[in-house]
């Protein structure tokens, strides 16, 4: 990012990135850990606890169903904040909010991220929090 128009008495730093078109091969827990590792390293990060929620070992009959429920959520928290991802299945969707009060590049986050997922559609919203 290296603003050049930081905000006096910036807190932090929120990219919002909702992706549509994506690869849904890549929305399992070994693909997405793979990917918090190598954007973590690209946005100069430290990763600590990585935390899924999904239907991994889950009796099928409380399993989600719903579109805008199935699918894998994870926390990657990072040593400034954190970096959240959800993942919806049967609409081939990614939701990522990358939130640090460390600034980072958000053209390379948001590039790494459309080619990892290979979303053919990226909306992205940028917010310095004060």
């Amino acid at each position: 990012m290296k603003s050049r128009h930081k905000l006096k008495n910036t807190y932090g730093y929120e990219l919002i990135l909702d992706l549509h078109g994506c690869d849904v091969l890549t929305f399992n827990r070994d693909s997405l850990k793979a990917f918090f590792k190598e954007l973590c390293a690209e946005i100069k990060m430290t990763r600590c606890d990585l935390h899924f929620w999904d239907d991994v070992g889950v009796d099928p009959e409380e399993q989600q169903t719903s579109p805008h429920t199935k699918g894998t959520s994870a926390v990657q928290f990072i040593l400034t904040s954190t970096i959240v991802i959800h993942t919806l299945d049967l609409l081939g969707a990614v939701y990522i909010n990358i939130f640090s009060c460390k600034e980072y590049d958000k053209d390379k986050a948001e590039e790494l991220t459309k080619a990892w997922f290979k979303a053919k559609e990226c909306r992205s919203h940028f917010i310095e929090r004060i």
